[in-house]
């Protein structure tokens, strides 16, 4: 266990984020540079008109690729040590790649290690495949699950009645199935958006103009090969920038991350409430205390939890996306220090999943006090006795039923009476008499049922290999 650490992320809550650190640490930031590092020397190595360059045989293509691949602790502290020299994080990985080729048939390649590039020219790459990677391998996974989740709670409570409550009162009867699939619904949508984000990047030099590529070979198609070369990285040309990636997609992202947690949080405290109004019965777990003082307690802590961990990662999101695509001229550093905190955004959100989805597996649904609920609000039928009445077009309707229900509680006999007096066919009559709350539910539970949306989501990711 980790007690020395400042951030959660990387203590109390290590463990449960233990799948990102492979996409989103230092270490994994490094580990990326060195690939796109790597990718750049073969890909020279490949174009012809690039005469410096020899072509390499396939055990040096292998030895290339291992580089990365089998990029460990011991490789990372090695970058962090010419860093503590140099006091340049992409310079340091440019040297320990030149000093691991020494080592091999490459050392007469090792000078056109970073030819031609800026350090954005690495970085924005990097940052980009450990985002795409660390999205589609960890966290969309871990959304679907949710997802799924929610829509299996749906589906077992498809029928069972709930007093819903707008404005916090009393309200026209839905099913607790209905209430969970909408919420499954709009988080779908969203994560679909997320799912669909095409992440750039861009690999012209240090003002966005490929001033030394064309210096060293003018009749080379630059464009061309810069496309090339980051569209093999599986990401999308951004052929028009300063020294940097504007970062306009991550604004994207952030904003796509920020109403996907939206949505969760408005969930989180709609199932809060509905534990607070025991609608839910949470499962007791042997050893657990709910409180240092008051033994009775079960409190709904995970959902609790995750709203704190979604107002964290939004707020972070929201910095980010309003920071990222700004920098002076063509370029200043503050976007390097700001990138540095996409990975935990990212990881709050993340959190945020696992302890909703640890929620949900600790409640059931409390029928028994649904129904009582329902039992005891006979007024919401107010609702379905005006609407009989006009469309049997009794003068009034409207107004009848204010007068009889508006903020009072009414029982079933006050109803029986009301409707006995009523100018209706004896059918619908007699179909009034015998409604209740509890079968006041419309087409709730077929809703629940249903799939709206379809389609594959996309699959995990991963640059390396």
């Amino acid at each position: 266990m980790q007690l020395r650490e400042i951030s959660p992320v990387d203590g109390r809550y290590a463990d449960k984020l233990a799948p990102l650190r492979d996409y989103l640490s230092e270490w994994a930031l490094m580990r990326y540079r060195v690939l796109v590092e790597a990718r750049w020397l073969m890909m020279m190595a490949e174009e012809r008109e690039i005469t410096h360059l020899r072509a390499f045989s396939a055990d040096e293509i292998a030895a290339l690729n291992a580089l990365s691949c089998d990029f460990d602790d011991e490789a990372a502290r090695r970058v962090k040590a010419l860093e503590a020299v140099t006091q340049h994080d992409v310079k340091a990985v440019e040297y320990f790649i030149r000093e691991r080729l020494g080592e091999t048939s490459l050392r007469d390649v090792a000078e056109s290690v970073h030819f031609a590039c800026t350090s954005d020219d690495i970085n924005n790459l990097a940052y980009a495949m450990m985002f795409r990677d660390a999205i589609g391998t960890v966290w969309q996974p871990q959304a679907r699950a949710l997802i799924d989740r929610l829509n299996e709670l749906a589906r077992h409570s498809a029928d069972v009645p709930l007093l819903a409550r707008t404005h916090g009162q009393p309200a026209s009867p839905s099913t607790m199935g209905k209430e969970i699939a909408v919420f499954a619904h709009r988080l779908r949508r969203q994560l679909r958006s997320i799912d669909s984000q095409e992440f750039l990047g861009k690999f012209n030099g240090a003002v966005g103009a490929f001033n030394a590529h064309h210096a060293a070979y003018p009749g080379l198609d630059w464009l061309g090969l810069s496309q090339r070369f980051v569209e093999g990285l599986g990401l999308t040309i951004n052929p028009l920038t300063t020294q940097i990636e504007a970062h306009d997609y991550l604004a994207e992202l952030a904003h796509s991350f920020m109403r996907f947690n939206t949505v969760l949080l408005d969930f989180c405290r709609d199932l809060w409430t509905y534990i607070s109004l025991g609608y839910f019965r949470q499962k007791i777990k042997p050893g657990e205390v709910g409180s240092s003082t008051m033994p009775h307690k079960v409190n709904p802590i995970d959902f609790e939890n995750a709203e704190a961990n979604l107002g964290i990662s939004s707020a972070s999101f929201a910095h980010l996306a309003d920071k990222l695509p700004v920098s002076r001229l063509q370029r200043d550093l503050s976007d390097s220090s700001a990138l540095r905190n996409y990975g935990g955004a990212i990881a709050h959100s993340y959190l945020a999943m696992h302890s909703t989805e640890r929620g949900l597996s600790r409640i059931e649904v409390d029928r028994a006090a649904l129904l009582a609920d329902l039992d005891g609000a006979w007024e919401v039928l107010a609702e379905a006795i005006q609407t009989i009445m006009r469309k049997h077009h009794v003068p009034g309707a409207y107004e009848q039923l204010k007068d009889l229900t508006r903020g009072a509680r009414v029982t079933h006999e006050d109803l029986r009476k009301f409707i006995d007096a009523l100018a209706l066919p004896e059918a619908d009559r007699e179909m009034l008499k015998q409604l209740k709350p509890a079968a006041y539910i419309g087409l709730a539970a077929e809703l629940a049922q249903m799939n709206f949306e379809g389609g594959a989501a996309a699959g995990p990711r991963d640059g390396f290999g």
